[in-house]
This record gives C-alpha cells, sequence and structure tokens, in this order.
C-alpha cells in the first residue's frame, strides 16, 4: 500500500472594518491597492484614509508557502497621509503575521489571519464507507444479563 503524503495549503483573510461594517476578503493575488479610491481591490469607506492608502503583495517563502507584506502607499512610493499604525506601531514595511491588526485611520482597521490546512495528496485514503460488521453470534440475550455477574 503506497504511503500516505500531505501537503499544506493556505488560506490568508483580511478582516476589515470600516464606516459600512465588517466583511471579510479572501488574499489569493500577488498584489492588492487598499485605500478609500472606488478603483482599489479593497475598498475602504472613510475621509481619514488615503485614496491609494497601502498595497498588499504576496512573497513566496522558503518552505513553498506565501506570506502578504504590506506596505503603505501606492506602493509606487507615495506614502499615504496618516501612515499604517500596526500592532499599535507605526509601519512603512510589514510582513503580516496571524492576527496582526493593521489601523488606517479612526475605526477603520483590518485583522490580517493565515491558516494552514492539511490536505492528503496521494496514497492511500481514509474509506468514507468502512466499517465494522458486528456478527449476530456475538449478541447474546435481550441485554438484561449482559451486566449480572452473579448467575
Amino acid at each position: 500500500m503506497p504511503a500516505k503524503t500531505s501537503k499544506t495549503s493556505q488560506e490568508h483573510l483580511l478582516i476589515v472594518e470600516d464606516e459600512k461594517g465588517r466583511r471579510s476578503v479572501t488574499l489569493s493575488e500577488e498584489v492588492y491597492s487598499v485605500g478609500r479610491d472606488r478603483s482599489c481591490d479593497i475598498h475602504l469607506s472613510s475621509q481619514f484614509v488615503s485614496r491609494r492608502h497601502a498595497t498588499l503583495k504576496r512573497d513566496n517563502n522558503a518552505d513553498g508557502g506565501s506570506v502578504y507584506r504590506i506596505l503603505d502607499g501606492d506602493g509606487a512610493g507615495k506614502p499615504s497621509v496618516n501612515g499604517l499604525v500596526i500592532n499599535g506601531r507605526k509601519a512603512s514595511d510589514h510582513v503580516l503575521k496571524h492576527s496582526d491588526e493593521i489601523v488606517f485611520g479612526p475605526q477603520v482597521f483590518a485583522i490580517y489571519q493565515s491558516r494552514q490546512h492539511e490536505a492528503q495528496a496521494s496514497g492511500a485514503q481514509e474509506d468514507p464507507f468502512d466499517i465494522t460488521l458486528i456478527d449476530p453470534a456475538m449478541m447474546m440475550g435481550d441485554g438484561d444479563d449482559l451486566m449480572n455477574f452473579d448467575e
């Protein structure tokens, strides 16, 4: 029987909260623009957010997984007016880690989540129809005498 092998898959989420409420954005693209401008990939509703407030870029790491990096500004060198605060510290470039909090302005923030899933790639997989059959001869009596050890 072939050995089981597994592969880790990642899921990246950005949970955004702004004047319009809370929503979850699944990150899968290489680059995202974040800001007040309606043409941004991730649109933020607030007068305190720059038109092109930040840029998210996906980087591959050595183990074959990926991480997202957030850069202040439009990604071409122009920073946002209010900057980024990540986990309480001002930052212009930050590799995101699970549960990082990104503040774009008053009452406008996002929480980054990275989840890893184990997926069976090949080999023997568990049979969903594998069941254990009980031989009726193994069942004795109506069950009342199963616990009666005095006889």
